[in-house]
């Protein structure tokens, strides 16, 4: 591909739900989008009434947005692929989808979760599948209903080859600005750790905490996700920007974010199960605690807000009691663990 905003440029999105459809949305606007969704009345709503109730409810899509149960019909011709299936079923999919991508096209996880059984990045699951691909990640502080409705809002695609690098332009749609990077380790865990921090800020603010020890939380539990992703090969700096930083305010301070949101029902006594049962889109930090707490102690990394709320998450804690815990009560110097 040589032309950033092409109108024969085919793009596939794989993933019908919230921040899937918004991106194939958006998008269609510089290229061809064609969205895969398991749900059949899924697809119908959006080819017929152009909207997506379920996720996106009020919003509306761009009529030019084409969506398809048929993964075949999806990736044939494709340019690039956009993979946004939870991490839970990405192997799954990914699978079915690896056999049909077109030779040597550009493959783009939007997945903000690590495979619990084998604790890889979902990056590291498409390589498995597609080792001769360009590889990235799209990640930042990216709520999709805000990008939908045409706030501002800014994002970062991380490439490991610079010849895919022609996607960043075909991004670039109206007030959402895409930023290029090569560090696609650091880009995606930014984009995993700061979804475990929200659910402590989430639990902190139902419970009352205040502003200052929400500031704390998230300073903290920033310094955990620059420990541990440099420590897994990201760059300190990467964890610094959008990816790691700005994904981490937005995520712990929204009212959308759905991270937060069980930590709010945490403070409420309500089970993990309950809250999750209840909810209609997977929050990320909760199937993700326990990797990178397993990831941290093999790399000799301490992360004690990550831990805290994965004995929460376990039921091996109070959520109501052991809130304190999540702030060492004995502080030593700022640059030290804890």
């Amino acid at each position: 591909m040589n032309s950033a905003k092409d109108s024969n440029t085919r793009l596939a999105v794989i993933g019908g739900g919230s921040w899937g459809t918004t991106l194939a949305s958006l998008v269609s606007r510089n290229a061809q989008v064609t969205l895969w969704a398991r749900d059949a009345g899924v697809v119908r709503e959006i080819n017929d009434t152009h909207t997506h109730a379920r996720y996106l409810e009020g919003l509306s899509l761009n009529p030019l947005l084409r969506a398809t149960t048929d993964l075949e019909t999806a990736l044939s011709n494709a340019h690039a692929v956009f993979v946004a299936i939870p991490s839970h079923m990405f192997r799954s999919v990914f699978e079915r989808v690896a056999p049909l991508v077109p030779a040597g096209v550009p493959i783009v996880s939007m997945t903000k979760g690590l495979e619990a059984s084998t604790q890889k990045r979902m990056t590291e699951i498409i390589r498995e599948f597609c080792p001769q691909h360009p590889i990235g990640v799209l990640s930042g502080p990216n709520l999709a209903k805000e990008i939908l409705t045409g706030k501002a809002a800014a994002s970062v695609l991380a490439l490991d080859d610079p010849a895919a690098q022609w996607l960043q332009p075909t991004l670039n749609v109206g007030l959402f600005r895409v930023y290029h990077n090569d560090d696609v380790t650091g880009c995606e865990l930014g984009g995993v750790l700061k979804n475990i921090i929200a659910l402590a800020v989430g639990l902190g603010d139902g419970l009352g905490a205040g502003d200052n020890t929400r500031a704390a939380l998230i300073t903290r539990g920033l310094a955990e996700a620059t420990r541990l992703g440099t420590a897994l090969g990201g760059r300190q700096e990467t964890f610094a920007g959008l990816a790691g930083m700005g994904d981490m305010i937005a995520t712990c301070t929204s009212a959308q974010s759905r991270n937060r949101y069980v930590g709010l029902e945490l403070a409420t006594g309500k089970t993990v199960e309950e809250i999750t049962n209840a909810m209609n889109m997977v929050a990320e930090g909760v199937k993700s605690a326990a990797t990178v707490v397993a990831l941290a102690k093999q790399h000799g990394v301490k992360v004690p807000i990550c831990q805290e709320m994965y004995r929460i998450l376990e039921g091996q804690a109070d959520a109501t009691r052991v809130y304190r815990g999540l702030l060492r009560v004995v502080a030593g110097a700022e640059s030290e663990p804890g």
